[in-house]
């Protein structure tokens, strides 16, 4: 059965608006036409008509494979890298007779390399795939025939589909609603996932299935369905239901999108429309892209580099080979007598030197190749998976509530952690937990209310806050005079900041505490009147449905919105407790002053003002028990003050001043005020008003307003709400920390201006007395358009107004430039429509750099990807994506790094992100610690690894310039073959795991060090080339050392001099001291990891020496019993590794000295003062931290120190 019906009140009676009842308009006409051909067949989905049309199946993949497309696009992928595609060449080279060296030992690293990335990509995206499988395998009860309901699959639903969804369920699939638990078949959803709002949006069904509202009444139910094809609009939709002999226009009323919730509602009945990648939430998002880090792309340019230095090389050893050869055999006397160029093939053929020139050049690439690490690319791999794995497994990031740790989903973007420069965050789910507090109020001048909000926390933090502390000292005053130890004691406890996070509030939306009126003291307050009409018209002024639990007796309460739930708990917590409402009246239980007991009152309700965003406010007519008529007003404090009566003042100040430093403390503040009515003006209100309400005119809303506008003035001032949108724990402390690290912040968010702005002041991105630059699409002139409704001119007198406000911006912001004043800008969804066209968008984004913080509000997911990709491509920046809703998807993809939330709802921008945390403020963590770790720890490897590859390198070439280019190398193959893979890997691989140039603890101390990796200093060109000159040298210091004490030295005790063989070895043997040790210099953060791995690599060469030569002449080749029989017993060869070892570091070491002593860079001053037990000395480390390279202008150091430039300027005036 589908079990009893709510019911409700009418609420078309209550509200001002006409609930669904929709007409036929303009737009209807273009169904049928093109972009309006889809027909659903309701409730037969399988009939043959329908199966002609092949709708999209409801399967929603965010994978970037399948079985038929891994290989091409992941082979795709690798071959990207251009380094890849060389040594391809060589591989296939390495099969034709002039080359260097075996073709296994070639083809095989490739092999592995290649293998070992790609099956690191099919890893990562086989967890895309099973998170793919958990949504599409969610359950939702499908019509089968006959009125049975069954339980199925998401991903089974069709086009047509009957399904009925219950509370607190995802939508499975776009739907039309039909019918639900409620009388009028109305429903509440939450839309959070998809444009951030936590208000719910009400929905009802069409007339004509309103009374399908049983299992059973769906056995014979068919009906059709023209609508509009699948789009990306969230907010409009054109259809029409033919049913029976009846056709039915539909609207965005009726419409149900996926991944949105069903709330406050037992069940709702809805036939799919849109499936899977058809569905409005998909069409917003885009394909998952492949994503590569800055440094891996500078990387490309330097490998582009080497191939060239490498060509260069090749193309000049072959141009003097050919020239050597030509001149081989001048009659009859040869030159170079040990190549028989009298009897050779083409390679050394002087009568073909030209030939043999292009085939030395061949030779001379392959040869050449250990310039370019070709086991980079796996190593970084590597470094990336283990450093995820640290990630991951960092307990600091770890959200124990939720037992949810950190996750890097993809590993290739760790080191662009630490380059960020602008983080795009949504705002509801991210910033906010999706609830509000009722926190403080002001009422007859008075404040209330002793908690401190986040901001005020974070305030605190900061040095002892004088301010702060000054605050408590007048509160514990206040609680001595009246005598209360108890409450000093409370006090006392909220002063200790740092605990008062843990605590939470017993009563959800009620955080407030004052012992002046709470538990009914407020009757002995000296204005007790006013708080008692003041709670009355919180527990009145709201469309809040309450809900009694049969089982428990409490009341909970169904609110458009959380702060109304919040108003209306708190008047019930004060005294004023709101327990039924009906479509005529409203009944309280209250507190009555005199006898201090409970009564019932019983308030007659004769109209709803709603509350919209022109209106700023809210309004209620009641007539009480005494028959006295009231106008029941709260709304923003910019419309209230200007509707007080002359008398209606006597708190105005005092409430004005409160309601600034409630906003001051990051608070959402709404203003009460009320007046009497007499009959007559009432009966002449309520005439026009009912008159403007059923008029169905165009410009009805605006009827309605000018009537509500005539009766909302001289109003009587009763005080000031001030309710938190409860930020997430630290999330002001966090903005602050990254601030500080010079990373700019801009919110994008679907939600409304007003909202968007406190939340702005709530986490100190906005800020008392910072200027505000409001772009915003609702102007007269704009308005007056819309009446006229041409959509033509409407567009462009929109598109001209927005021009004309950011060139006031830029006009605003060239001036605060010169002042060094902080501006922010807020900018609406429509106005960002027309932003972001290609003739505005690059003076748009002009004024959003150079302010301090951005909002913009209302967007669409669309409008947040194409905000994020034009501040990516236009600065060249990193930027990070951050939010926890679908809504997301297109920014976290956009982005340079998707950061999803892993909070209560959904999932969906968790699948679509490169790393998941489950609260903001593991940002701060996750980019200052892991994010410059990461950055450095990746730079100074790639470094590394070009600089140990170019000294190996450099010995090859020099010793074909030293053999004239004859294409013959002083190492053994398989010496080759194991440099890159054996004696110099694992500790480059170490230090790209465990190097740290500063401890965490450091990281958070001083957070400006982040700015080494925006401004990309440890890999910057210089510091590249620097590298690459230390190898160069490093690889002639070598080579020529080893050559001139050993060239005709006599070395065995017969008197030998040396060969190839013993001069290889031993060169080989520096080479591998040298790049080992060289490693061991460049770490500032020794483990027993790295100990084992650098000393270890140096143990093992003597270690291969031992096998290898032992093992058969065949085999071992130039290596056979070398170290044995030649090298280990001469002295010579030990004296001399070490001079070429202590000769190669010197100039590198020498270097670091001189910087670490008198050019310090940021890490390096931190480490002095670790150094020089100087960590505990808030001079010196204020000094440190103070050689800022960009000024603070938002977060809580920033509001900090501007309220106490205030408080200083104060005295000034004064005086």
């Amino acid at each position: 059965m589908a079990g009893g019906r709510r019911k409700r009140q009418r609420f078309s009676r209550i509200h001002a608006f006409s609930c669904g009842r929709a007409s036929f308009n303009g737009e209807h006409s273009l169904i049928g036409g093109p972009g309006f051909s889809r027909v659903v067949y309701c409730n037969d989905p399988e009939c043959l008509e329908a199966s002609l049309h092949k709708y999209a199946a409801n399967y929603v993949r965010t994978t970037k494979y399948n079985i038929a497309t891994f290989f091409p696009k992941a082979l795709f992928e690798q071959f990207r890298r251009v380094a890849n595609i060389y040594f391809l060449i060589c591989a296939l080279l390495s099969f034709t007779p002039f080359s260097p060296y075996s073709a296994v030992s070639n083809v095989l690293p490739l092999v592995v390399v290649i293998g070992v990335t790609m099956g690191k990509e099919a890893i990562e995206d086989w967890r895309r795939f099973k998170q793919d499988i958990e949504m599409n395998n969610r359950n939702v009860k499908l019509h089968l025939g006959d009125g049975v309901f069954e339980q199925n699959k998401w991903k089974d639903l069709k086009v047509g589909d009957i399904v009925k969804v219950e509370k607190d369920e995802f939508f499975p699939a776009d739907l039309i609603l039909l019918s639900s638990s409620y009388d009028e078949a109305i429903c509440y959803v939450e839309t959070m996932n998809l444009d951030g709002e936590t208000n719910l949006k009400l929905k009802q069904a069409l007339d004509g299935t309103s009374n399908f509202n049983e299992d059973s009444s769906f056995q014979n139910f068919k009906a059709v369905i023209k609508c509009e094809d699948p789009n990306a609009n969230l907010y409009s939709f054109v259809g029409s239901l033919d049913l029976g002999e009846q056709q039915y226009p539909l609207t965005p009323q009726q419409l149900l999108l996926r991944d949105s919730k069903l709330r406050n509602t037992d069940y709702i009945y809805g036939v799919v429309i849109f499936t899977g990648h058809d569905t409005k939430v998909i069409q917003n998002s885009t394909a998952p892209p492949s994503k590569r880090s800055k440094i891996e792309k500078r990387m490309d340019k330097i490998v582009y580099f080497l191939f060239f230095v490498l060509v260069l090389m090749s193309f000049v050893g072959s141009i003097f080979f050919g020239i050597s050869t030509s001149e081989d055999l001048e009659d009859g006397v040869m030159k170079r007598w040990y190549l028989r160029p009298d009897d050779t093939t083409i390679y050394y053929d002087p009568e073909r030197a030209p030939a043999a020139a292009i085939l030395q050049f061949l030779t001379a690439l392959m040869l050449y190749s250990y310039l370019i690490p070709i086991s980079l690319y796996v190593s970084i791999e590597i470094v990336k998976v283990l450093q995820s794995i640290f990630i991951n497994r960092d307990v600091h990031m770890y959200y124990e509530e939720a037992d949810k740790p950190a996750r890097a989903r993809t590993s290739n973007l760790n080191e662009e952690l630490g380059q960020v420069d602008t983080i795009l965050s949504d705002k509801t789910g991210t910033l906010t937990c999706n609830s509000m507090e009722f926190i403080k109020c002001s009422v007859a001048g008075t404040a209330y209310g002793r908690g401190f909000t986040e901001v005020e926390r974070a305030l605190a933090t900061r040095k002892g806050s004088p301010l702060v502390e000054e605050e408590i000292e007048e509160e514990l005053s206040q609680a001595r005079r009246k005598g209360s130890p108890l409450v000093e004691e409370e006090i006392k406890e909220e002063s200790h900041v740092e605990d008062f996070g843990e605590t939470k509030p017993s009563i959800k939306g009620f955080n407030f505490m004052d012992e002046r009126i709470m538990n009914g003291n407020w009757v002995s307050e000296p204005r007790s009147d006013v708080i008692q009409k003041f709670l009355r018209l919180l527990a009145i002024c709201h469309t809040a449905i309450p809900d009694l639990d049969e089982e428990t007796g409490k009341i909970s309460y169904e609110a458009e919105s959380p702060d109304e739930a919040a108003f209306v708990i708190a008047a019930r917590e004060l005294g004023f407790e709101f327990y039924e409402r009906t479509q005529t009246s409203i009944s309280l239980h209250e507190l009555d002053p005199v006898s201090g007991r409970k009564v019932e009152r019983l308030y007659k309700l004769l109209n709803i003002l709603e509350f919209s965003s022109s209106r700023k406010r809210m309004s209620v007519i009641v007539r009480n028990e005494e028959g006295k008529l009231l106008l029941l007003c709260k709304g923003a404090d910019s419309v209230m003050f200007e509707r007080l009566a002359m008398d209606g003042r006597e708190f105005e100040e005092n409430t004005k001043e409160h309601i600034n430093e409630y906003a001051e403390a990051g608070l959402r503040t709404l203003v009460l005020a009320y007046r009497e009515l007499d009959e007559e003006e009432y009966n002449e209100f309520n005439k026009e008003f009912t008159e403007a309400k059923n008029s169905v005119s165009a410009d009805r809303e605006e009827m309605v307003e000018q009537v509500a506008e005539k009766i909302e003035k001289n109003l009587i001032l009763l005080g000031a709400t001030a309710v938190e949108d409860k930020l997430q724990n630290g999330v002001p402390e966090c903005i602050d920390k990254l601030a500080q690290a010079g990373i700019k912040m801009w919110v994008l968010t679907g939600d409304k201006m007003e909202t968007a702005i406190n939340i702005g002041f709530a986490c100190s991105l906005l800020r008392q007395g910072m200027k505000q630059i409001v772009i915003n699409s609702e102007t007269p002139e704009n308005k007056a358009l819309e009446k006229m409704g041409d959509k033509s001119a409407i567009a462009e007198a929109s598109k001209a107004s927005v021009v004309h406000q950011i060139s006031e911006g830029k006009t605003l912001l060239t001036a605060s430039t010169e002042s060094s004043e902080a501006l922010a800008l807020i900018i609406d969804g429509k106005s960002l429509t027309h932003a972001l066209e290609d003739d505005v968008k690059d003076m748009f984004l002009e004024l959003a750099i150079g302010c301090a913080s951005v909002i913009c509000c209302r967007s669409s997911p669309k409008q947040k990807a194409l905000v994020t990709r034009l501040l990516k491509i236009k600065t060249g920046k990193t930027t990070l994506a951050i939010g926890d809703g679908a809504n997301d998807v297109g920014m976290l993809q956009e982005a340079d790094i998707g950061v999803g939330i892993s909070g209560v709802e959904g999932m969906q921008a968790v699948m679509s992100s490169d790393i998941a945390l489950a609260q903001f403020r593991f940002l701060e963590r996750l980019l200052l610690v892991h994010g410059h770790w990461c950055y450095r720890r990746i730079s100074l490897m790639i470094c590394y690894f070009f600089y140990k590859n170019i000294a190996f390198g450099f010995t090859l070439f020099f010793y074909e310039a030293y053999s004239s280019f004859s294409g013959q190398t002083e190492y053994n193959d398989w010496y080759l073959s194991f440099y890159n893979v054996f004696f110099t890997s694992l500790p480059v691989i170490a230090l790209g795991v465990f190097d740290q140039d500063v401890s965490s603890r450091f990281c958070l101390k001083f957070p400006l060090l982040y700015q080494e990796g925006v401004q990309n200093v440890l890999f910057s060109w210089v510091r590249i080339l620097g590298w690459a000159f230390n190898g160069v040298l490093s690889s002639t210091i070598i080579f020529f050392f080893c050559l001139r004490a050993m060239e005709h030295q006599a070395f065995r005790r017969g008197g030998e001099v040396v060969g190839i063989e013993i001069l290889g070895t031993t060169m080989y043997t520096c080479v591998v001291w040298v790049v080992n040790c060289q490693m061991a210099l460049s770490i500032n953060y020794f483990t027993y990891i790295q100990h084992l791995f650098i000393w270890c690599s140096i143990g093992f060469w003597y270690i291969f020496l031992l096998a290898y030569g032992a093992m058969d002449p065949n085999i071992s080749t130039t290596a056979f019993m070398v170290f044995i029989e030649a090298c280990a017993p001469a002295p010579s060869y030990w004296l001399l590794t070490l001079f070429v070892l202590v000769s190669s570091l010197l100039p590198y070491f020498t270097y670091a000295a001189i910087q670490m002593r008198f050019f310090p860079m940021y890490h390096n001053m931190i480490q002095w003062i670790r150094t020089e037990g100087q960590c505990d000395d808030p001079e010196y480390c204020h000094m440190v931290r103070q050689r800022s390279l960009r000024p603070t202008t938002v977060g809580v150091t920033a509001r900090y120190e501007a309220k106490s430039n205030r408080w200083k300027d104060k005295p000034e005036e004064q005086s």
